[in-house]
């Protein structure tokens, strides 16, 4: 499987850094590197991250994010038009974080087999620590569609490279790399919802067994050889 994100603008028309993971937006670190408008922007995104992922995207309203973020409506409106395209960037931003997110995980290993278990694990990890993503990207699916299609589009984007790549050196099959690309992505969600999100997932990590069948899967396939 495959977040910094991409320059947004203030009202100001100023380029700042779109939001991240929570505790990369409040590090000390970053919080010195950040003007205070940024760091406003930041929080709005935060808070509108935890509102999206707690409710419903029509549950979910401006004087909950702004309580959330400890600033008035106002200031709001100097940042974002709407509900709508506060919560288009909170995507954008989730979308970004994790393909960051996987690419230094991946980066530097040569090996198809390495880089999809890293990748895989990567995408695991990412879950864990924003468990509304799947929340957020299914509300998209109803409240704005390009923005949907934004997020797995671009996720596949560059693991189609990666993809097309591995059938070039001829570790993988001479298969369309786009079809690859959505196969791959459709299992780790399905095995990051069920082995994380649901009642009975063990605490926050999904089993080292699992991944090794998941890796099987990917490089052996599921029939047995013929004779």
């Amino acid at each position: 499987m495959a977040l910094r994100r991409e320059p947004a603008k203030t009202a100001g028309g100023k380029a700042v850094p779109a939001r991240g993971a929570p505790a990369a937006a409040t590090a000390s670190a970053e919080s010195r590197r950040l003007t205070k408008g940024e760091r406003t922007r930041a929080r709005l995104l935060e808070a509108a991250e935890f509102v999206f992922e707690q409710g419903s995207y029509d549950e979910a309203s401006i004087v909950e994010i702004t309580r959330k973020a400890g600033v008035s409506q106002g200031t709001f409106y100097l940042y974002f038009p709407s509900k709508l395209e506060i919560f288009r960037e909170v995507v954008r931003a989730l979308s970004h974080e994790l393909r960051s997110h996987i690419a230094v995980r991946i980066a530097g290993i040569e090996s198809r087999a390495e880089v999809e278990r890293r990748g895989f694990e990567a995408f695991f990890a990412f879950v864990k620590e924003h468990p509304g993503l799947y929340r957020i990207i299914r509300q998209a699916e109803f409240v704005d569609r390009d923005i949907y299609r934004y997020h797995y589009e671009r996720l596949a984007e560059g693991y189609r490279r990666g993809l097309r790549d591995a059938v070039h050196r001829g570790e993988f099959r001479d298969l369309d790399p786009e079809v690859l690309a959505y196969t791959l992505m459709g299992i780790g969600e399905l095995i990051g919802a069920r082995w994380l999100l649901w009642e009975d997932a063990p605490a926050g990590k999904v089993p080292a067994k699992v991944v090794d069948t998941v890796i099987d899967i990917v490089m052996n396939g599921v029939l047995t050889p013929r004779r």
